[in-house]
């Protein structure tokens, strides 16, 4: 049986901090806002890196696939062919770019390019979740 928890819980805690960040208030410090930053895409890693590995299980335990590769973008073409992911396979390839942005070579117009798919990333990560699970979000 798959265990959803981890990948349920970081996604939550993705979505609250993304909310937070949003709605930042302009008149705090710069250091402030920037950590509240760094935080939604750490976030983000963290997310992105359950999704992938639940997305793995499930495509061995539910569906059967034998030969699942241990990499985050192979699984996300096999989760497409299997009509699993709601997005064009293109969609979870720039997440999986924008993952390895951040964790590599961060820089602040990477960071801002990772800030800028979060919105997309948390909706169709919730909808993964759904199909997944057969459970709603939230």
């Amino acid at each position: 049986m798959v265990e959803y928890d981890n990948f349920q819980m970081s996604l939550g805690r993705l979505e609250e901090q993304y909310e937070n960040y949003q709605n930042l208030d302009a008149a705090l410090p710069q250091l402030l806002q920037e950590a509240v930053a760094e935080s939604v895409i750490q976030r983000f890693e963290t997310c992105y890196d359950c999704l992938w590995k639940v997305l793995k299980r499930y495509l061995v335990e539910e569906l059967g696939v034998a030969d699942s590769p241990n990499s985050p973008k192979p699984i996300f073409r096999l989760a497409f062919e299997n009509d699993l992911i709601p997005a064009p396979v293109e969609r979870w390839l720039g997440y999986a770019e924008g993952r390895v942005d951040t964790a590599h070579a961060y820089s602040g117009e990477k960071a801002r390019a990772a800030l800028e798919v979060v919105g997309d990333f948390m909706e169709d990560a919730a909808a993964l979740y759904r199909t997944m699970s057969g459970r709603s979000w939230k």
